[in-house]
């Protein structure tokens, strides 16, 4: 056991792995086989079967939450042949759960394991656990839920021996974790325990192709030793000498660029060769420099130069018959690694993975935003200097990618063991990443591509008219089909995107069925809209709707006219028909707390009183909530966690009861009790990383609604209101890609599927309502023109001042393909801050990935805010009381 505060015990998972292998080295195994819970413990697994010499799977386990509060964990799924359900008895009494709940649902993850499964593993078969010992891997445990199903369906699948082990957990969850297992190996139980990824340096979030690569590296043994053909040859135009290596039935070549000082003898590089020659790939390495240009320093380190010569060197290769046709990979050291991340920039879809060892991509600069090959940074762990960055271009870099540590290397890998390492990870990422054939395509075709993409872009784009205009809306029609349509925004401060959406979501609620309308807005303040727009009975708040910073962002001019006509529109109807008004966000935990507890008053004065206490907890910090997750930190635990889950719990076990009273404001109480819950752990994990922060807040988003239409039945469809940076597909961002981000369009696509329209919108220049800084005076800005590096730049060359790109599969395909390539775009939020404007608000995105269609205004202007001065007591004018 240790006792420590949040520090690094590993340097990243592979790391952790090692540690552990050593430990399991230790015992006496017998027939061991290796469960890795992906995709965390894939990493950590991969090593501990590799030391172990035993065979490595996996095990899929999928968590089935308790109706009505999928937090609370009512069973498990676990994979296998006959695949096992651990139920958590004590949930199930407390929930009611009934048995076609937990057989629908059971039924539904099941579909769900078997769609993972072959994406993971292909056609690879189970490992029976009859008979042996079976080693679950994860790369730590937080609650322990999924270990502890696999563990048990591991042993009733016939494992004689059941072992856990993870690097660092809890010493609160051993105990029961021992309770499930013969043995548990844990390295490190540090005292307070934040989480998980504290105690690591690297510990992003894996990507599946990532996960994929690793398990393919794991299980792709090294191809049987070939007959190498050895030339030296003579690389044009510049008579370079090379050595080139190709073993009989070659699967790809892999071009080498050393590092300054070194040459094509590099012993280091040609050990990496000789090792990938043995798996089956050609190898090239040749001088990327004449002897006599050599002694020039400044041609040494002349990363353009060198790039060039590589760009040479995969000519020749395409040019021999021998070779011509192969996928090509790029191996780079030192300054070779610069040179090419480079060339692989410019080669394009040529080249199909890069791999740098001590490398310095950091001297690419911007050609790291272009580089489409899959590409692997390899750093020596003691090589601090270059750690750091490595990880400012793995930042930069919008690929598929990873950055591995060998522990305690440095930066010539001169180390006992360090160079094998180097070997594994190498040969590894190429066997998975050379699998496609790609053609050169000549530099003169990419320019002439580039400069006519404006045009192309011009041609596809549909022009539209005002937003008054009814042909606007009718635009929009091709997108009704879907149950959710996401509206999004550039920033939250410009008028022609409200009055767009508003134009749209009139259409599609008077046209095409939809009856709701959810937006970024706190779960409290919107219900007292909804309130409003349905004609229901004014509830007095604690502090009026939308009065916290950013106050313009929902009271504002264009958001009350749309409220009006929602309001005029549901008059005459019945209360089931009238369209209803949402809130996804939850900042407002205080209103919601109030909500709660005037719930309990009216139905159950004795649950209010315990509420009371409950929520007293939470008291000191209403006012500054944030101050709340400082204070857990110091503190080392969630102080108020147990009282505000406690609530949501006892609203969830009497719901048959209270529902009888009134089952859609029982809805609304648990809902606020859910945001209490939710943000009561937002508050305390956003100190701990942004990642972890933004993830739980937009799964918050998509949790509600998701139970808004399930309330609302199946026939409900909805429109959603948020940002950019919400709605548009977080894999295909920056924030996805680098940051291990989520959002609620990426949830909605891998839920809904085609069910759900993504939809951005975009700007060159204008004006914006913004403050400088958090909780600081709005004031209207002007937006700068866009950068010409952007997506913005892109419409605003293409001369149409108002259109719609419609970016679904199967439309304008030859544009999609045009804009699937990064570019910086814009992102303002309720902070605008022009001087700094590239690193605040830019950020590198695939349009027509992340989005189902594309809304322009070349230029736009700044919201109309209403004032704050709030009237006593309900009129016309309510919910804002002017």
């Amino acid at each position: 056991m240790t006792s420590a505060n949040a520090r690094s015990l590993f340097i990243d998972r592979a790391d952790a792995g090692r540690m552990l292998a050593a430990r399991l080295r230790t015992l006496q195994l017998d027939h061991p086989v290796v469960y890795a819970l992906p995709r965390g413990g894939v990493p950590v697994a991969v090593e501990i079967a590799k030391a172990l010499k035993a065979p490595l799977d996996l095990i899929l386990v999928r968590k089935i939450g308790a109706p009505g509060h999928p937090e609370l964990a009512l069973a498990a799924v676990v994979d296998g042949d006959a695949a096992q359900t651990v139920l958590n008895e004590s949930v199930e009494a407390m929930t009611g759960a009934n048995a076609a709940f937990l057989n629908a649902a059971r039924d539904r993850e099941l579909a769900e394991i078997k769609r993972r499964r072959p994406h993971y593993l292909g056609a690879r078969q189970h490992i029976d656990p009859s008979g042996r010992t079976a080693i679950v891997v994860d790369d730590g445990l937080a609650t322990g839920a999924t270990a502890k199903a696999a563990l048990q369906a591991l042993r009733r699948r016939g494992a004689t021996k059941v072992i856990l082990a993870v690097p660092v957990a809890p010493l609160d969850m051993l105990e029961p974790m021992r309770a499930e297992a013969d043995e548990v190996i844990c390295l490190e139980t540090p005292h307070p325990f934040f989480s998980v990824g504290a105690f690591y340096d690297d510990f992003h979030q894996l990507s599946d192709a990532e996960t994929v690569a690793l398990l393919a590296q794991a299980w792709d043994d090294k191809a049987p030793a070939h007959a190498v053909a050895r030339y030296e040859v003579r690389l044009p135009p510049h008579d370079l000498v090379g050595d080139l290596q190709v073993p009989e039935g070659a699967r790809g070549v892999v071009l080498f660029a050393h590092g300054s000082g070194s040459s094509r003898l590099s012993t280091r590089n040609r050990a990496v060769a000789d090792d990938l020659n043995n798996r089956g790939f050609a190898t090239l390495l040749f001088d990327l420099l004449a002897e006599d240009e050599a002694k020039d320093r400044r041609r040494v380190f002349d990363i353009d130069l060198l790039a060039d010569r590589l760009l040479h060197a995969a000519s020749y290769i395409g040019e021999r018959t021998d070779l011509a046709g192969l996928p090509l990979g790029l191996f780079g050291a030192s300054t070779g690694a610069a040179a090419a991340l480079k060339a692989a920039a410019r080669l394009g879809k040529r080249v199909q993975a890069v791999v740098s060892r001590g490398g310095r991509p950091d001297l690419a600069g911007a050609a790291l935003h272009d580089v489409g090959a899959a590409t692997l940074l390899i750093v020596g762990g003691a090589d601090k200097a270059v750690i750091g960055l490595n990880r400012d271009a793995f930042a930069q870099l919008t690929c598929d990618k990873a950055l591995k540590l060998v522990p305690h290397a440095g930066h010539l890998f001169e180390e006992a063991g360090a160079l094998e390492q180097v070997m594994e990870l190498a040969g590894g990422w190429f066997q998975a990443k050379l699998a496609r054939p790609g053609a050169l395509a000549p530099a003169s075709t990419t320019r002439a591509a580039a400069l006519t993409l404006s045009a192309r872009l011009a041609a596809a784009a549909e022009p539209l008219p005002e937003i008054s205009d009814q042909a606007f809306a009718k635009a929009f029609d091709r997108y009704a089909d879907a149950r959710v349509v996401l509206l999004g925004e550039a920033s939250h401060g410009t008028s022609e995107f409200y009055r767009a959406r508003a134009a749209i979501t009139q259409r599609l609620i008077e046209t095409h069925g939809f009856d709701a309308v959810a937006v970024e807005a706190d779960w409290p303040d919107a219900a007292a809209v909804d309130r409003h727009v349905r004609l229901k009975p004014h509830q007095a708040m604690p502090v009026p709707p939308f009065s916290r910073f950013p106050t313009w962002m929902w009271r504002n001019t264009d958001v009350e006219a749309f409220l009006r006509w929602m309001r005029e529109r549901n008059a005459p109807r019945p209360l089931a028909d009238r369209a209803a008004f949402y809130g996804l966000d939850l900042y407002n935990m205080r209103a919601s707390m109030a909500a709660v507890l005037e719930y309990l008053d009216s139905v159950d004065p004795q649950a209010a009183g315990q509420a009371r206490a409950r929520y007293a907890c939470m008291t000191p910090w209403n006012a500054e909530p944030a101050a709340y997750g400082r204070a857990a930190l110091s503190e080392g635990y969630a102080i108020c966690e147990a009282p505000v889950v406690s609530i949501l719990v006892d609203l969830v076990r009497r719901a048959t009861e209270y529902a009888a009273h009134d089952g859609e404001t029982f809805f609304d109480a648990t809902q606020n009790a859910r945001l209490v819950a939710d943000a009561e752990r937002y508050y305390r994990v956003m100190y701990h990383g942004a990642r972890e922060a933004w993830n739980l807040r937009d799964r918050h988003m998509f949790d509600t609604l998701e139970r808004i239409l399930a309330m609302r039945g199946p026939k409900s469809k909805i429109v959603v209101w948020a940002h950019n940076s919400h709605i548009g597909d977080a894999r295909y961002t920056e924030m996805g890609a680098s940051r291990g981000e989520l959002n609620i369009g990426q949830l909605c696509r891998e839920q809904f599927g085609r069910d759900a329209a993504l939809i951005g919108f975009g700007t060159h220049s204008g004006s914006v309502l913004a403050a400088s800084d958090w909780d600081a005076p709005a004031e209207v800005k002007a937006v700068l023109p866009s950068r010409p590096d952007s997506y913005e730049a892109l419409f605003h060359t293409a001369s149409v001042a108002r259109c719609l790109v419609d970016l679904r599969k199967g439309h304008n395909e030859a544009l999609r393909g045009d804009l699937r390539p990064t570019r910086l775009t814009r992102y303002i939020g309720v902070v605008y801050r022009p001087e700094s404007e590239r690193m605040s608000h830019y950020a590198y995105s695939s349009l027509s990935d992340q989005y189902d269609g594309f809304v322009w205004f070349d230029e736009t202007h700044a919201v109309t805010p209403l004032a704050t001065q709030l009237s006593t007591g309900e009129d016309e004018t309510y919910p804002f009381g002017l």
